[in-house]
């Protein structure tokens, strides 16, 4: 064991130790941010060239990418190999996978790429069962699908406790927090809400926990601890997460009724579950639908100067995508011979306005480029 790992363990087993009340509530913060920046520093350290080795045979494609995550042997390779064109090697026994097998699922016009990555242990986000380039994998996800089966169901307390430890937030967004450091004056801290789960103490305590001791800190949440550190931190990754339980046809109404009430009381709404069997194909198109929906896609139309839109092919684009966006999508070169964009539809305040690359655009926008001739 490295020094900084045996450092980790001591900050774990001293947070665990500590109690947690008024008067500990500055130090346990320090902790924290103490445990974040080690594992940042580890994960730097030790998982930056494997991961990027580990990448090298797989490249993101397609609209949006979505990460099969989970158990081994739950049927991940069965489900990806039923949404899409992959021919991912199935068993029933565990470790069946053990590369990275990519396919592809053509839903509404949107291609949506699939990964199906080696199954998830315990204890994964410190490096057991190769869990850091596994995990590596999980960053290039928009979408986590989380897979477990009747069996196994209870194990996604532990599936999201190591997501968590590898610093990805599923279903969050990003913390309302802008930290500008400086070269004097100090710590000043200015909220634009009442903070009722920090204290200033805190927030400097874990500011100096990471080097900062000088910076102009605005806040715009009633943040905890763990949400300022992550506003800190560099290797958090925000995911939106669908859970996923199959072989549903292996159990009985009863056993059914308790599997969706305990989701039900697990989730309480802050993620989508659904039922599946992946062998006789229950559940499989309304899960489509469900992470079609996740992907969050709008449809934009183009046209050229002079000519009417071509409304039979829409360009499917992520929420909150550009004009650069759509630029860049069409042709490499397009942006750096841009001129300006007029846009048709709810996006602007007239039909034909003119816009610049960082126009945001809405589902259903007909776009028109001008560009200047090669």
């Amino acid at each position: 064991m490295s020094s900084l790992e045996e450092r980790i363990k001591q900050v774990e087993e001293e947070i665990k130790k500590t109690p947690v009340n008024k008067a500990t509530e500055a130090h346990l913060a320090k902790l924290k941010a103490k445990l974040a920046r080690l594992r940042e520093e580890l994960e730097l350290n030790k998982a930056k060239k494997k991961a990027s080795r580990a990448r090298e045979g797989v490249k993101k494609t397609g609209d949006a990418t979505v990460v099969l995550v989970g158990p081994p042997s739950v049927g991940k390779s069965s489900l990806l190999n039923k949404l899409t064109d992959a021919e991912s090697k199935t068993g029933d026994y565990a470790f069946t996978t053990t590369t990275i097998i990519p396919g592809m699922m053509e839903y509404k016009g949107a291609k949506i790429q699939f990964l199906d990555i080696p199954g998830l242990i315990s204890n994964a986000a410190s490096g057991v069962g190769g869990g850091k380039e596994i995990l590596s994998y999980v960053r290039m996800g928009d979408i986590l699908l989380i897979m477990v089966d009747v069996y196994t169901y209870t194990m996604i307390n532990e599936i999201m406790k190591e997501l968590y430890a590898a610093g990805i937030r599923i279903n969050e967004s990003p913390p309302k927090v802008k930290v500008v450091k400086k070269d004097g004056g100090s710590i000043q801290i200015y909220s634009r809400v009442n903070l009722t789960n920090i204290s200033e103490e805190m927030i400097k305590s874990v500011l100096h926990e990471f080097k900062i001791h000088n910076a102009e800190v605005v806040v715009e949440e009633d943040i905890t601890v763990e949400r300022f550190i992550d506003a800190l931190a560099r290797n958090r990754a925000y995911l939106k997460g669908l859970v996923v339980v199959n072989k549903i046809d292996m159990v009985g109404r009863e056993e059914r009724a308790e599997i969706e009430e305990w989701l039900k009381k697990k989730f309480d709404g802050g993620m989508d579950y659904i039922l599946v069997s992946v062998e006789t194909g229950e559940g499989l198109e309304k899960l489509k639908e469900m992470v079609y929906k996740l992907c969050d896609f709008i449809r934009i139309y183009t046209k050229k100067p002079g000519e009417a839109p071509n409304l039979k092919e829409a360009m499917i684009m992520k929420r909150g995508s550009t004009v650069r966006d759509v630029c860049e999508k069409i042709r490499s070169d397009y942006v750096e011979r841009f001129k300006f964009a007029r846009v048709f539809g709810s996006s602007v305040k007239f039909d034909g306005q003119r816009v610049g690359l960082d126009h945001v655009l809405e589902d259903g926008d007909i776009v028109e480029l001008n560009v200047s001739r090669v």
